[in-house]
């Protein structure tokens, strides 16, 4: 199973104390807890501010040495800037991250949907500036955009067409890299997702995607996938259950 990263999208969240977390589990404790269950997490808060060498420090320690982190993109960079004139943000947010040397996974570029066919070249410009060192996915919110002209550019580039489980976006089995990323975001409109509990069964939707990753894994193909708080309502249910099915 050390091809296969499966988790949750964030583990900061105070509704999971007394099920995933201890009852007596303080905010600063919940990773630790969490990393006892689950090989790898996705950083959400990564979206919203880049974080200190300090903080990336303090996730390397609490951590076990097999633990993988994947990383969003500052919004800054994909939302506002959309990739234009965001190098010295582009090389702070990879310079900080360097604190977590091998645990550092991929680093996430989640496009909002008004991100189209016009910004395909300063994609293309973006990923050729970024360091080959670094496994990049990318996550299209706009349709338009699910052609060969984006997945040839993924491909020359090495960087993997983020699978979105959202009844907003078609289900995507192209693959752009020798890693899969999968990404079980749900629909926030119909599950609240702050009740630490589960809302909606996806027992079913679980047990298929426990196939197609299967057979990833089979043809040695690398998975990182994370499940958000609004695809059932408890994401520890749905990863654990993913991995339990795995391993059978």
């Amino acid at each position: 199973m050390s091809k296969v990263h499966i988790g949750t999208m964030g583990w900061s969240y105070d509704f999971w104390v007394g099920k995933l977390y201890s009852p007596e589990a303080k905010a600063d404790e919940y990773l630790t807890e969490y990393a006892r269950r689950f090989n790898s997490v996705e950083v959400d808060s990564t979206f919203y501010r880049i974080p200190s060498g300090t903080t990336v420090r303090k996730w390397f320690t609490q951590t076990p040495s097999e633990f993988v982190f994947s990383l969003k993109f500052p919004r800054l960079i994909t939302h506002i800037k959309m990739l234009q004139d965001c190098q010295p943000q582009t090389d702070a947010f990879i310079h900080h991250l360097s604190g977590l040397d091998g645990k550092l996974g991929p680093l996430l570029l989640q496009f909002p949907s008004t991100f189209g066919k016009a910004h395909l070249s300063a994609l293309e410009e973006f990923l050729a500036s970024l360091p080959h060192t670094h496994r990049i996915a990318v996550e299209v919110r706009n349709k338009s955009l699910l052609n060969d002209d984006l997945y040839s550019l993924l491909r020359q580039n090495g960087v993997a067409l983020a699978w979105v489980d959202s009844p907003f976006m078609p289900k995507l089995e192209e693959a752009t890299a020798d890693f899969a990323y999968i990404r079980w975001e749900g629909d926030r409109q119909k599950v609240n997702g702050l009740l630490g509990k589960t809302e909606f069964d996806r027992a079913a939707d679980v047990e298929a995607w426990a196939g197609k990753i299967k057979r990833l894994l089979n043809n040695s193909v690398e998975v990182y996938g994370y499940f958000s708080k609004y695809y059932s309502g408890y994401p520890p249910t749905d990863a654990a259950q993913l991995l339990l099915l795995l391993r059978a």
